[in-house]
């Protein structure tokens, strides 16, 4: 069965390098949010069931994708390879609460798993030499790169609101 379309949704009309943001933040400001931060993005996805998944990832923003990598035999690369679309969200866990979220088309770069996974073994371990990093790129020529391009984003910052229930107001 089709899924309905989405005629009154105003992201439809967006230019794909820049996709309309609903809440606090500028275009800047979301670019600076997912450059500077080093927490795991949350990506959902329909599988074949029908039921989502919700998988955490660690990310690197690459102009206006988001790049992640993962195994070709993963769930998540089954998923997409029928449905190349996801929601994710970037968000941490502990107030006071900000964050972005958004829906996204994917594309499985199969080339470039490799030298995503190296992007983001230096963010997230600060370098390669880890026995992580050693684990993880033992198997490196078979990382698959998800590329994720914004189709609509939307922010929320309750750090003002939140900064006198947490004692620094």
């Amino acid at each position: 069965m089709p899924e309905p379309e989405e005629t009154s949704s105003p992201e439809r009309h967006a230019d794909p390098d820049r996709p309309a943001v609903r809440g606090p933040w500028s275009h800047a400001e979301v670019a600076d949010f997912l450059a500077g931060s080093v927490i795991p993005m949350r990506m959902s996805v329909a599988t074949d069931s029908g039921w989502p998944i919700v998988v955490s990832l660690w990310f690197v923003s690459d102009g206006p994708e988001l790049l992640a990598a993962t195994r070709p035999t993963s769930t998540l690369v089954r998923c997409l390879e029928r449905r190349p679309r996801c929601g994710f969200e970037v968000a941490g866990d502990t107030p006071p609460y900000h964050g972005v979220r958004g829906r996204a088309t994917v594309t499985l770069d199969r080339g470039a798993g490799a030298a995503t996974l190296d992007r983001l073994l230096v963010r997230y371990l600060g370098g390669l030499d880890s026995p992580l990093a050693g684990t993880l790129r033992a198997a490196a020529d078979d990382e698959v790169c998800l590329r994720l391009r914004p189709v609509a984003l939307s922010t929320w910052d309750y750090r003002d609101r939140m900064a006198a229930s947490l004692g620094s107001g």
